[in-house]
């Protein structure tokens, strides 16, 4: 379920970063539903991080969630048609730094993992606590 009555400022600020541009960037991608241990691999940033980013997205009414066991899948909320302008806006434009081309290359990777077309396996990436931890 997502949020219908967002205001319009609401939007843009979670637009406004650009990890979430990313983050969409890929959801557009991938067409199916994410979970957060994916995006941590794509984009190579730990789960907490991005999670705080994709709580955002949420509130803002342009990912919706939805909880399998243990696992939590995320997906772009396409039914307003504003959301189709905007998500086909943030997928126009251009790849200046080329960052794009590599989360989907390392994206790629990850959903070939998939087991049974879902995510059954934890992120590999560690963030620089737990490094040192180690």
């Amino acid at each position: 379920m997502h949020i219908v009555n967002v205001a319009l400022h609401e939007i843009f600020q979670a637009l406004s970063d650009p990890y979430r541009i990313r983050i969409i960037r890929l959801m557009l991608e991938s067409k199916s539903e994410l979970c957060l241990c994916e995006l941590s691999d794509a984009l190579e940033e730990p789960e907490y991080k991005l999670s705080r980013h994709v709580k955002i997205l949420k509130n803002s009414g342009l990912i919706d969630s939805v909880r399998e066991g243990k696992w939590i899948y995320h997906s772009l909320v396409t039914d307003e048609k504003y959301l189709k302008l905007l998500h086909k806006a943030v997928s126009v434009f251009p790849d200046s730094a080329n960052q794009l081309a590599r989360d989907f290359a390392r994206f790629q990777k990850r959903l070939n993992i998939r087991e049974a077309g879902r995510c059954r396996q934890p992120s590999r990436v560690i963030d620089e606590k737990q490094k040192v931890r180690r």
